[in-house]
């Protein structure tokens, strides 16, 4: 069979779509995926045919010279050619390429009316036709009813056909009322060849086509090909074979009914899944929303102000936010997470996320855990203590210093000169105590409030984000399948 071409596509999306279903389970009604299911099933029957082959037939009545020109096409002296009572009894089937079983088996070919045109001999010369199954079916005008019902029952899966007729018998009414006119829907593939071109002479050629192209107008047919061949001498029969390359080129009726019916469960089962994924909000911002319903910016601040000041300042403790807030706050992220999706969907990302008391029970103890800091700095106040102390001490020096400096004027500038450098270290102290104190104060609000927002967001990871990403995923895995963009599995056999 070959490979690589739409049959292999098709049957990517056949699994790409039994994977969704599989995945979608009870979010689609069940009758729907059984009618998929089974559509997928009769396409998977194409496939195993062979979407890939092109299907050309040659049809005509008795003595129209359908064997022969089958034989000229194939370069083959396979097909039948009747001597006494020309009639073409069995369908043959001349195969370019691979064997073809399967679909010669559904035609009902008979294996020993089947050959396969490729050898070594010449196979690079017949590459353009590799992919063709061409059928010399049975005389559609035969004595034997069978022939005709054979003819009738291949015709809907043929790609083109080629109405084969013979210059005196091309208005033959049954080809005409039976089988041209009733298939007019098919027109655009169909080509209809004059034979036995060389038994009538060259100067009747053009009236015998305009006739047969006057015919096809009264048919409804009037943008049919005609094609005059001489299978006996071969005139015609190589723009014949040009023709049947381009046919091959296209894609064949059998793809394009499976493609057809592909997109028709795809449009089916479409409307059970969003048209685009959700995108529920990052647990982080979720977090913030609930630090700041708990006022939890504000205690932090409080942290920031207590530790920077010199004095004692009591700290804000963070309050429980009202359940209506989480509840506020757990539905926004809801809402936006089960945006678009189906009621099957939104259903199981609700079912899956924790309650609303649940959650506001779980936002409290993660806000109720975190213990506040202290609200002052051992180390800053050890050295603003030491500075005031310094700077006291330097100005009794230096008052006494001056009260001296008169009458011990040595004396007097040394303590002077000891209470000003005192006064100095003081200075120092005093501001490198205060600056540890605001480094400090910003460091342990930040610690706080990255603490709390940290437990938050654990809380709606583990109550939100965590649960309804199997939904979610499993929507995603399911719309990718039904609406085509899920990648092509690399390990299909």
């Amino acid at each position: 069979m070959p490979t690589g071409g739409a049959g292999q596509e098709l049957g990517d999306d056949v699994e790409q779509i039994t994977t969704a279903l599989d995945t979608a389970g009870a979010r689609i009604p069940g009758e729907i995926t059984a009618a998929a299911h089974e559509d997928l099933a009769q396409v998977t029957q194409r496939l195993a045919l062979g979407v890939d082959y092109t299907v050309v037939a040659l049809v005509g009545g008795t003595g129209s010279g359908k064997s022969s020109l089958f034989n000229a096409l194939s370069s083959l002296q396979f097909a039948d050619v009747g001597v006494i009572r020309p009639t073409t009894s069995q369908a043959a089937a001349c195969i370019w390429g691979s064997k073809a079983t399967a679909l010669l088996d559904f035609l009902q070919v008979a294996p020993d009316r089947r050959i396969q045109r490729e050898s070594a001999l010449d196979g690079d010369a017949e590459e353009e036709l590799t992919g063709l199954v061409l059928l010399d079916l049975p005389d559609h005008d035969s004595v034997e009813s069978t022939h005709a019902e054979q003819v009738n029952r291949l015709l809907p899966l043929i790609d083109l056909l080629i109405w084969v007729v013979d210059p005196q018998k091309y208005a033959d009414n049954v080809l005409h009322e039976e089988y041209l006119r009733a298939l007019a829907a098919r027109h655009e593939a169909m080509v209809v060849v004059i034979n036995q071109i060389d038994t009538i002479p060259v100067s009747a050629h053009d009236q015998v086509r305009d006739d047969v192209a006057r015919l096809l107008v009264e048919d409804g047919l009037a943008d049919v090909q005609i094609e005059m061949v001489s299978a006996r001498t071969g005139e015609g029969v190589e723009r014949l074979r040009t023709l049947l390359a381009e046919v091959i080129a296209g894609e064949s009726v059998a793809a394009r009914t499976a493609r057809d019916e592909v997109s028709a469960v795809r449009r089916r089962l479409v409307g059970h899944v969003a048209a685009q994924d959700p995108a529920p909000p990052e647990a982080e911002a979720v977090a913030e929303d609930l630090a700041t319903a708990s006022g939890v910016p504000s205690v932090a601040e409080s942290i920031r102000r207590a530790v920077a000041s010199p004095r004692a300042v009591a700290l804000a403790e963070v309050q429980r936010p009202a359940s209506s807030r989480t509840a506020a706050i757990r539905d926004r992220w809801l809402g936006q997470a089960t945006a678009g999706l189906p009621t099957p969907w939104r259903e199981a990302v609700v079912q899956t996320v924790a309650e609303e008391a649940a959650f506001d029970e779980h936002v409290w103890t993660a806000l109720h855990s975190q213990a506040l800091p202290a609200s002052t700095d051992r180390v800053a106040a050890a050295q603003r203590t030491a500075g005031l102390a310094a700077g006291g001490l330097g100005l009794v020096l230096l008052i006494v210093g001056a009260a001296l400096f008169s009458s011990a004027t040595a004396v007097g500038g040394s303590l002077a000169g000891a209470g000003a450098a005192l006064l100095l270290v003081a200075l120092v102290l005093v501001l490198v105590a205060r600056t540890r104190r605001r480094r400090t104060a910003g460091e342990r609000a930040e610690d706080f409030l990255h603490r709390t927002t940290a437990a938050l967001t654990s809380v709606v990871s583990d109550d939100l984000v965590r649960p309804a990403q199997v939904p979610l995923g499993e929507h995603s895995s399911a719309r990718a399948g039904i609406r085509g963009d899920a990648p092509v599995s690399t390990t299909r056999g």
